[in-house]
């Protein structure tokens, strides 16, 4: 990269009130960004050459910390609740200029042009500022990376500003505590403030996305990853963290198009990102290997432990945190696609943890049930061993990522339901929890049965086998399905109790007609009458 090119792209910096030009850091290549924060002491190599990082205080997202300011642009339109908190404009006034000041005190900064969308029809550019050169190594891997000529004349609509060292007072900046991560669609700006959880840079640019491509382009984002067969054939897999999205689309066989955030236009799915952001807890080269040999020079390890006097990571340890992660781009992964860009779904898999041990491992979805479930967007998280486990936690997130969707779940799921519909999808839910009884008594599904289900579904190797529907939730269930055993398909059949597996199975299904009174209200008839029969 040429001299002026950098001189050019820094001077344009000023623009922000960014004053101290001399000593930022401008697009430098990963090696570098390594080599910087090995200098300042910020991390260290693993035995496989990756960086491993602590991101100190904030170890995942904080959702009661993440505000949207109100303007002409939102106030209308943005579903105001729990996840998009509105924050006043002249609180972002106060907190912009904070942050301005805290990047002007620094010694250095590092700055990263960057892009979001796959699809160059949608493209938009991205400039990152950040106060942590691992921060701006994980732009690197997450977003797309613009070639040289591309930057020649890049021009930024959207600016993220990461100032993990910054603590302002919350009262005066009308925040909850002393971190915070704000969008402004009046002024394009995402600035995370008081954490260094890299992950806030990556969903706030998936959070504006949410808005930004239904509400003004018409097309469909989603929180999906996506892969394709060799046939051309694409499938996309809804879930929340956990459930086995990045994992289940990292298939040897299959095309990886993304892990977590996609799109969907009339014409094709793209992903929004470069790379991909994996859960690294329990983590093995058997079970998991496209992640596990991503871990390696580029790659950026987030709050893990080594085995006592070793760098070799124990990926087993949940000390820091359960959400242990690694960034890396999505060429680390061998059969990427490149673009990412894929055509028009054929099937589309929503994945639940279920551990209470109910849902069938597969089952396919009528159109009501399929916008039923994707409305309710359930999983169900072990319960922290601090309070004495036995007993699994429901979540409930509306189409399977509430905390990142600016406007009304019923936006997205009209548009899927109408292109589900267009295009004769097929939709089955994979439940890769638990079998034989809750946490604590019965066994996780084996991961090679669950990949076994989701192969026969992509090769239409169900389409004649018999399928029953169950009594309670409706969703049919095939009783035959190639390298699984007809045993393990109907969960009632794998308690031993099965008076305990009615019981438990009549408890899960009044928090899903629970959870659904939140959105009954302008719901058509086809998806209340897809709901679970008490």
């Amino acid at each position: 990269m040429s001299v002026p090119t950098i001189s050019i792209n820094v001077e344009k910096l000023a623009t922000l009130g960014l004053k101290n030009t001399e000593n930022i850091h401008y697009q430098l290549t990963p090696d570098e960004l390594v080599k910087d924060t090995l200098r300042l002491g910020e991390g260290v190599l693993n035995d496989t050459g990756a960086l491993v990082i602590n991101t100190g205080e904030f170890t995942g997202r904080s959702p009661k910390d993440k505000f949207t300011v109100k303007c002409e642009k939102t106030d209308d339109t943005v579903f105001w609740n729990e996840f998009n908190i509105p924050l006043e404009e002249k609180y972002y006034d106060i907190i912009f200029k904070k942050v301005m000041d805290h990047m002007n005190n620094l010694p250095e900064l590092w700055v990263r042009d960057c892009q979001a969308c796959a699809d160059p029809r949608y493209r938009i550019n991205i400039r990152v500022m950040n106060e942590k050169p691992w921060s701006n190594l994980f732009a690197y891997n997450m977003f797309l990376r613009p070639s040289e000529e591309e930057l020649e004349n890049f021009k930024p609509e959207w600016h993220i500003i990461s100032a993990p060292g910054l603590s302002p007072d919350p009262e005066e900046c009308g925040i909850r505590q002393h971190n915070f991560s704000l969008v402004s669609f009046k002024h394009k700006m995402i600035i995370v403030g008081g954490s260094g959880y890299t992950g806030e840079m990556k969903k706030g640019i998936f959070t504006i996305l949410n808005f930004i491509l239904p509400h003004d382009k018409n097309v469909l984002s989603m929180h999906c990853s996506a892969n394709m067969g060799g046939k051309g054939d694409t499938a996309i897999f809804f879930g929340l963290s956990g459930t086995g999205k990045t994992t289940l689309s990292a298939d040897p066989q299959r095309k990886l198009i993304g892990d977590d955030e996609h799109a969907w236009t009339d014409d094709n799915i793209f992903n929004f990102e470069g790379g991909c952001y994996a859960k690294l807890i329990n983590l093995t080269e058997e079970k998991e290997p496209e992640i596990f040999h991503a871990i390696r020079p580029g790659a950026l390890v987030e709050n893990v432990m080594f085995y006592p006097g070793t760098n070799k990571i124990n990926f087993d340890d949940a000390s820091i945190t359960e959400n242990t992660r690694v960034s890396y781009p999505l060429y680390f992964i061998s059969n990427s696609m490149e673009p990412s860009i894929g055509g028009i779904p054929k099937n589309i898999f929503f994945l639940t943890c279920d551990a209470f041990g109910i849902l069938p491992p597969i089952s396919k979805l009528t159109t009501g049930q399929a916008m039923y479930q994707f409305i309710s967007g359930y999983t169900a998280k072990v319960a922290g061993t601090e309070t004495g486990i036995t007993e699994p936690k429901p979540t409930f997130s509306a189409c399977f990522g509430a905390p990142f969707l600016p406007l009304h779940p019923g936006n997205y799921a009209s548009m899927l339901g109408d292109k589900m519909k267009a295009h004769d999808v097929n939709v089955w839910l994979i439940n890769t929890g638990w079998t034989g009884g809750p946490y604590g008594e019965g066994s996780r599904i084996k991961l090679p049965y669950t990949r076994a289900m989701i192969t026969a579904a992509l090769e239409g190797k169900l389409k004649d086998v018999p399928f029953e529907n169950d009594s309670i939730f409706g969703m049919a269930v095939p009783q035959e399905c190639p390298g699984v055993p007809s045993a393990v398909l109907n969960p009632r059949d794998t308690w031993n109790d099965k008076e305990a597996y009615d019981e438990k199975a009549k408890y899960l299904a009044g928090l899903f007609i629970d959870n659904f009174k939140n959105y009954a209200e302008g719901v058509k008839e086809e998806i209340l009458a897809a709901g679970p029969k008490v």
